[in-house]
Formats: C-alpha cells, sequence, structure tokens
C-alpha cells in the first residue's frame, strides 16, 4: 500500500518561508489529484492546496499569493513552498488526494510552527 511521509517542517518566524515535501512509496499516478491539508490544535483538518495532474491549481483564501503547490510525478512527490508564514499558519501539515475515493493512508504529517 502507498505510504505518504511528509518533510520540511520546522519553526519559522513570521514573515519567513518553509518547503514542504511530500513523498509516497509507490506511484501516486499522474491522474491523481493531490492536495496539501493542514490541522491546527483543536480545529478540523481543511484543504490548503490542490494540484490537478493538468495544469490546474487552487488555493484556500487564505494562502492564496503566498502558498505554492507543484508536483513531480516522477519522483512521486509534491510540495508546498510557504512565503510570509503568519502565526495561524501553525497547524500539523498532511498531503493526500483531492478525492476521498482514492484517499491514501494519512501520513504523520509535518509540524509548521510560526512564532517569534
Amino acid at each position: 500500500q502507498v505510504q505518504l511521509v511528509e518533510s520540511g517542517g520546522g519553526l519559522v518566524q513570521p514573515g519567513g518561508s518553509l518547503r514542504l515535501s511530500c513523498a509516497a512509496s509507490g506511484s501516486i499516478s499522474s491522474l491523481y489529484a493531490m492536495g496539501w491539508y493542514r490541522q491546527a490544535p483543536g480545529k478540523q483538518r481543511e484543504l490548503v492546496a490542490t494540484i490537478a495532474p493538468g495544469t490546474r491549481i487552487d488555493y484556500a483564501d487564505f494562502v492564496k499569493g503566498r502558498f505554492t503547490i507543484s508536483r513531480d510525478n516522477a519522483k512521486n512527490t509534491v510540495y508546498l513552498q510557504m512565503n510570509s508564514l503568519k502565526p495561524e499558519d501553525t497547524a500539523v501539515y498532511y498531503c493526500n488526494t483531492l478525492r476521498e475515493v482514492f484517499r491514501l493512508p494519512w501520513g504523520q504529517g509535518t509540524q509548521v510552527t510560526v512564532s517569534s
């Protein structure tokens, strides 16, 4: 079964940047739309950004203009470049398929903490 491993999180000051990676242990297929999600303490998991096999990319309003999602199908990896980070971006970040019918087991996520 394909496993997802997120990495790249850490502690960063407001206004800083981080680049997250999500590596799949097997093919995530160029047919799957992938997404980055995040979950802050006490809150539900929310969708941050999605990337379809073609060129379609979508962002949640709260990250538009700051985050960039990309994928490398040859490496079975999805990335999230996060710039101009804010304290409210603090959360555990996960990647997974966009459509629930294709959902893979959730990885352990990667912690992003934005604090001065």
